[in-house]
């Protein structure tokens, strides 16, 4: 059984508290979509008292309208507990682009569990010219995500719809995740398409450890802990963990009988 990250902050845990109440038929919906270019002028503003600079003024448009995308989807389906846009621009695009100051992603990049797609999808924005996979197993969500794709026009961006085990066998040189799947289980589910060198990006809370000390005893003969960063989201109080691991050695593949 999975160990949830216990810290109460977090919002991957908040996003799976989310999935409990959304198959409980409970929902919300956005009390008002702005307009493209209002969205767009309004991401600036936020990006600015934020001191984000990441990304350009062409690709702050697509956010906007991934924005739009996902606020309009949520009127009818779950995808996020964030229905305001200065929310959903801290935590979830900001929450997603800034590891790039603290890391470089080797690709190409799976984004395991990716839901509505974060980090995947501001990534693919702001890295268009790299190769991203994002998987999710809840079909509406993957609709969403194609839907997405084409109108934004993102290239090299491919989406798997299943969930990531061990019989997923497609080679990466990266792996990145955002849910609140415990990293014993991570690492285990991509022991098989991860490369040799090959990295896992672990975007979590900051009661992180137990996690950490378990991953190492568990799969310390296949992975090493590479980096452990702790950093806040630029003038807020929301603190983060990025946790890499790489993979050092091969498990062997057993028959099935």
């Amino acid at each position: 059984m999975a160990h949830k990250n216990k810290s109460n902050d977090s919002p991957y845990k908040r996003r799976h508290q989310q999935g409990a109440r959304t198959r409980l038929g409970k929902h919300k919906a956005p009390e008002v979509i702005y307009e493209l270019n209002e969205a767009n002028d309004r991401l600036a503003d936020i990006f600015h008292n934020h001191d984000f600079k990441m990304v350009s003024h062409e690709q702050r448009i697509k956010l906007a309208q991934f924005y739009r995308l996902l606020m309009q989807s949520q009127t009818k389906e779950n995808f996020t507990r964030l229905l305001k846009l200065r929310d959903i621009a801290i935590k979830h695009f900001i929450d997603s682009l800034l590891i790039l100051d603290h890391v470089n992603l080797q690709f190409p990049l799976l984004d395991v569990g990716t839901g509505p797609g974060f980090p995947g999808i501001p990534l693919k924005i702001a890295i268009p010219n790299e190769k991203i996979i994002l998987a999710e197993g809840v079909q509406k969500r993957v609709e969403f995500l194609k839907k997405v794709r084409s109108e934004l026009d993102l290239p090299k961006l491919e989406i798997i719809g299943r969930n990531i085990g061990q019989d997923f066998l497609y080679p990466v040189q990266g792996v990145i995740t955002r849910a609140v799947e415990d990293i014993s289980n991570t690492l285990s589910n991509v022991v098989n398409c991860l490369e040799l060198g090959g990295k896992v990006y672990f975007m979590k809370g900051p009661n992180v450890d137990p996690e950490i000390h378990q991953a190492i005893a568990q799969w310390g003969e296949h992975y090493s802990l590479d980096r452990d960063i702790a950093y806040e989201l630029p003038k807020t109080t929301h603190q983060r963990r990025l946790v890499v691991f790489e993979k050092f050695k091969h498990r062997e593949i057993q028959d099935e009988e």
